[in-house]
């Protein structure tokens, strides 16, 4: 028996949701968000389990950001060099960042309490925005921390071996 439930059937409940909330293409969300995969399981809440996928890469994000502006005394010695790699700017960057997306922690928390498909639908809208406004940003830092990693890592070792 063939599952009634794959890719095609999501797409299509999705854009029924699009047009009642005017929300973000599906093919737009699935390239920032991988929302394809909830095509793997059937759903009565699509627009909460699109907003999960997006609630897990920014909650993904935040963890990796947190690490590079206070990193734990046990993180392992790469995280050290990465933070090694930034200057003020992107210190400073990553904070604005981290704070945006702590807000969205905080709003995701308050979603999943309380469902409302509305606010699904508003978060969704909310959160694709944000993710476009950041993204960017976080490019420009990794760029920086690819531009300058190999030479503080040289840098480390020497002293550190000697």
């Amino acid at each position: 028996m063939e599952n009634e439930w794959d890719l095609t059937k999501l797409k299509e409940i999705y854009n029924t949701f699009r047009k009642k909330y005017n929300l973000p293409s599906f093919d737009k969300l699935n390239e920032d968000f991988q929302i394809e995969k909830i095509s793997d399981s059937e759903t009565d809440f699509v627009l909460r389990e699109i907003r999960t996928y997006m609630a897990n890469k920014f909650i993904n994000y935040l963890r990796f950001i947190e690490s590079l502006i206070n990193p734990p005394a046990s993180s392992p010695m790469f995280v050290f060099a990465l933070t090694k790699t930034l200057g003020m700017k992107e210190k400073e960057k990553l904070i604005e960042l981290y704070k945006k997306i702590a807000k969205v922690d905080l709003d995701l928390i308050e979603m999943d309490i309380e469902y409302s498909e509305e606010k699904e639908a508003e978060s969704i809208k909310k959160y694709f925005e944000i993710w476009q406004d950041i993204k960017h940003d976080l490019l420009n830092i990794l760029n920086v921390i690819k531009k300058n990693l190999d030479a503080k890592i040289e840098e480390d070792t020497k002293s550190y071996f000697g």
